[in-house]
């Protein structure tokens, strides 16, 4: 591993949930079946050796997962608390020694460019909902795109516009607004804190290969929780973990279903770095 980069501490709304996230999300029934798909589809896309770009680490559990299977990452995120925690997982999870390893960044998503000089990568990739925080995705895309090889991977996996789940969910709590706020173009304002609020985007696939293209070119779509319920439901799932079962092997399949798969709770995207 190598040491988090020293860099000024900087003051970002996910520090709000950063020593909580892995409880609330990570090491829940539902964070589990629904981080399963992305894995298989990371592994796919992936080889040992290569070296991947991540955007949006968090508590570094995906780093940790390619670096255990001899790839090495340079993890990026915004938040200082998410890396002093991801910090503690590589030093706990990747062996000294070990061909795999985990470099982290303190580099919000808007600012990936400043990595330029570090060489390209052999592929990329953003795990649950970073990019639906991100402002200008088609700044990101052209940012990204000198940073990795033609013919590269790049996985992002961001919340959809459409989540039959959430619907269904908050509507039968009456609460109407809740049930559509991905519906709303210019998104909506998450509370991770008392004082910490990011403004969060749901953008359409449609728009996601608009604003990668020409540089990215789109090549699956795989829908991540159409079964699987989104992670505000975990008090009922950790109940009846038979149907979290049976609702992941569901998503085998309606998560490659064309239409259905556009209603799950997360949608991710496999782009190809184009040569232009």
């Amino acid at each position: 591993m190598t040491p988090l980069a020293q860099t000024q501490p900087c003051s970002a709304p996910f520090d709000a949930i950063a020593d909580r996230y892995d409880d609330i999300f990570t090491l829940s029934t539902i964070g589990q079946a629904q981080r399963a798909p992305v894995w298989r589809e990371l592994t796919k896309s992936f080889r040992p050796g290569d070296r991947i770009f991540e955007i949006g680490c968090g508590t570094g559990v995906d780093a940790c997962f390619l670096a255990g299977r001899g790839m090495r990452v340079v993890a990026c995120d915004s938040s200082a608390r998410m890396l002093g925690v991801a910090e503690r997982r590589v030093t706990g999870s990747v062996k000294r020694g070990a061909k795999g390893s985990v470099q982290l960044r303190l580099v919000p998503a808007e600012q990936i460019a400043k990595l330029g000089g570090e060489g390209r990568f052999d592929g990329a990739f953003s795990n649950f909902g970073a990019l639906n925080c991100v402002e200008d995705i088609r700044r990101l895309a052209v940012d990204l795109a000198p940073l990795l090889r033609p013919g590269a991977s790049a996985l992002m996996c961001l919340m959809g516009p459409a989540c039959l789940w959430e619907i269904w969910w908050y509507l039968l709590q009456g609460k109407r607004s809740k049930a559509f706020r991905r519906l709303h173009r210019g998104g909506v304002d998450a509370r991770l804190g008392d004082e910490a609020i990011v403004r969060v985007h749901y953008p359409s696939v449609r728009f996601m290969r608009r604003m990668f293209a020409p540089e990215f070119r789109l090549a699956r779509i795989t829908g991540i929780g159409v079964a699987v319920p989104p992670s505000y439901v975990e008090r009922w799932a950790s109940r009846f973990p038979s149907a979290v079962k049976f609702a992941m092997h569901a998503d085998s399949f309606l998560g490659r279903c064309p239409g259905v798969r556009m209603f799950a709770d997360h949608l991710l995207l496999r782009f190809e770095r184009t040569n232009v």
